[in-house]
């Protein structure tokens, strides 16, 4: 039976990544972080934002893959223009499988009217690695034994890049392309070579009225072999503070999704102000696919601080001579 629920797991995971056609870790709440997949929005909500996400993808498998994240993202500006930076780093466990990212992102911000343009790079390493903990038959099987055998823990790292573009308004709409795994690095001790990926991503916000706004989102991801993987989003959001909405992912999943979060604005001293938002979030993915007959769903959760420092600008008074006052 554990022999059987072993291989049920390592074939879910092979015909998931077929289906959605990557090697990037897979996130619900993908549009609170759009920055892990595209370098050019890196700074683009001039705020500071530091996030933790944790992923539980397929409860009831044993060895079930688990995603962890976190991410600092801000900007800095520069004349009329902006610069956005940050780092990120992400550590996945798929099975036997292992794999950690280390990633650093530039962005510049160009101002078009009341619309923004930007374009980002993004360039770090990845290390993948295998254990030991394998369900064997044949304990003498040649694969399992000798300095490269499958009972010794494997690991390669390699370089790894992308590049990205947006087009965007702030609290409005936006519109982003990028292209992760530039470099399709081959990770020769472990005969695995990572593929380029396509994100080609958009959203809107829509004013219902005074306290709610629609909140609409759409990624479409592919490396341009398989058939592109289609996740669409819709959310309400009630007086800037509460959210809740659905995602579908199609051929995969259906994820109710709520949130909340505190904005703050804080007078420090003078003209300076202290700009702070909390924000939580929780989504869980209902299976649609015949993996839904070994699991029951995946839990995912982020919690992000943003927080911004600025000074209002000061003000100019004419005064006439004429009048004593």
């Amino acid at each position: 039976m554990k022999m059987r629920i072993s291989f049920v797991v390592l074939f879910a995971v092979i015909l998931s990544w077929k289906a959605s056609a990557q090697q990037d870790p897979q996130l619900t709440n993908w549009m609170f972080d759009k920055v892990s997949f595209n370098p050019a929005f890196a700074g683009s909500d001039k705020m500071h934002n530091l996030s933790l996400f944790y992923r539980n993808q397929w409860t009831g498998f044993s060895k079930s893959p688990v995603t962890s994240l976190f991410n600092y993202h801000g900007y800095a500006p520069v004349g009329d223009h902006m610069i956005g930076f940050g780092i990120s780093t992400i550590g996945e466990t798929l099975g036997n499988e292992n794999n950690t990212m280390f990633r650093a992102n530039l962005a510049y911000h160009h101002t078009l009217g009341a619309n923004r343009i930007s374009m980002g790079l993004q360039f770090g390493m990845l290390n993948k690695s295998l254990n030991n903990q394998w369900v064997y038959i044949d304990q003498n099987d040649p694969l399992l034994l000798g300095d490269n055998g499958l009972l010794n823990p494997q690991s390669s790292t390699a370089f790894d890049m992308a590049l990205g573009a947006t087009f965007y308004r702030p609290d409005k709409y936006y519109f982003g392309v990028s292209m992760t795994h530039l470099t399709a690095s081959d990770l020769e001790d472990l005969n695995y070579q990572m593929a380029r990926h396509m994100y080609i991503v958009g959203g809107y916000n829509h004013s219902l009225n005074t306290d709610l706004v629609l909140r609409s989102n759409l990624m479409m991801k592919t490396d341009l072999k398989a058939s592109p993987a289609v996740d669409l989003n819709a959310n309400i959001l009630w007086k800037n503070m509460l959210w809740g909405g659905l995602s579908y992912r199609l051929g995969d999943a259906i994820a109710p999704m709520m949130g909340f979060q505190k904005v703050f604005a804080e007078k420090v001293s003078g003209r300076t102000t202290f700009n702070q938002t909390f924000r939580i979030g929780y989504s869980y993915d209902l299976t649609t696919s015949d993996v839904r007959q070994y699991s029951t769903g995946s839990h995912e959760v982020f919690v992000s601080y943003l927080f911004n420092i600025s000074k209002e600008p000061l003000k100019t008074y004419h005064v006439n001579p004429r009048f004593l006052y």
